[in-house]
Formats: C-alpha cells, structure tokens, sequence
C-alpha cells in the first residue's frame, strides 16, 4: 500500500509537471519567435554587409588585375541599360571588341559618346573608363549599408525590447 501511495504521487507530479510545462511553452513561444526572428534580422544584416564588402573587393581586384596588363583605346558607347553599358572598341592587335558584361563604372555614359577605357589585354572582358577605379563603388556600397542597418537595427532593437516587456 505504501508503495501504491508513492507510485500515486509520482505519476501526479509527473502528470502535473507535464500539463504546466505545456502552458509554459506556450506561454513563451511568441517571445521565443521574436527572439529568433529578431536573430534572423542580424544574420541578414550581417550575409547583406558581407556581400556589399565583397562587392568592393571584387572592384579593387579587378581594377589589380587591369593594371597588370593594361591596355588601351577609345570605345564607342553603343548601348546603355539599367544593368550594363555595352562598349566597343579595338585592342591593340587590331581585333574589334564587345565585352558581354559591359565596361566597370559607367556613371553618366551614354548612347554614341567615345570615351577612353583601359582593359585587361589577357582577357578583353575586364574592361574599365579610363580614370575611374574602385573608390567610385565606395560612396554607393557604403551608403546602401547605412541604410539596411538603420532599418535593421531599430527592428532588431524593437523585437528584443518587446520580449522583456
């Protein structure tokens, strides 16, 4: 009987135990969706920051790469879009040239302006105006960042200030 009395008590604490931690989970399920969505907004923030960086590298490594084995012409602007700004011109062993991904930094080309660009003479797609270089994606790049985290931030502020509430 003693037995039966401890074996009673143990399946109602258990029972008990269970119906509670039940109510305490659901109770804290929106706080825990707040802190992981507020989670998510950081890791976002973060992968969209480390891709904007390697855009900035990938513009100086390319300019590196044009300077190693630069060469030179006039280029004829034949087409702009919101994209891409298509260049032709000839290298210098006398071949006439489209790059398919267009000229790095075209700001303010347009249809039928000759323009000088510099290019990579090994590979003739890597193809920049001359006198432009990477800083010029530094004012862009860092701006967009500025905004994202002043989006972010108050939104990741806002959902972890929500769960001490």
């Amino acid at each position: 009987m003693a037995g039966d009395a401890v074996t009673q008590g143990a399946a109602d604490s258990v029972t008990s135990s269970d119906t509670e931690g039940d109510q305490a989970v659901s109770k804290t399920s929106p706080a825990r969706v707040r802190r992981r969505v507020a989670r998510g907004v950081l890791i976002a923030g973060l992968l969209l920051t480390v891709m904007g960086l390697s855009i900035i590298g990938a513009c100086f490594i390319n300019d590196r790469t044009i300077v190693e084995s630069r060469g030179q012409a006039v280029a004829e602007v034949v087409d702009t879009s919101l994209t891409r700004t298509v260049v032709r011109f000839n290298t210098e062993d006398g071949r006439v040239y489209i790059p398919p991904n267009g000229v790095l930094y075209p700001t303010d080309l347009q249809v039928g302006q000759t323009v000088r660009v510099e290019y990579d003479s090994r590979n003739p797609d890597l193809v920049r105006v001359a006198g432009r270089n990477a800083v010029i994606s530094l004012l862009p790049v860092f701006s967009s960042l500025a905004v994202l985290w002043a989006v972010l931030l108050p939104t990741y502020w806002l959902l972890r200030r929500s769960n001490q509430v």
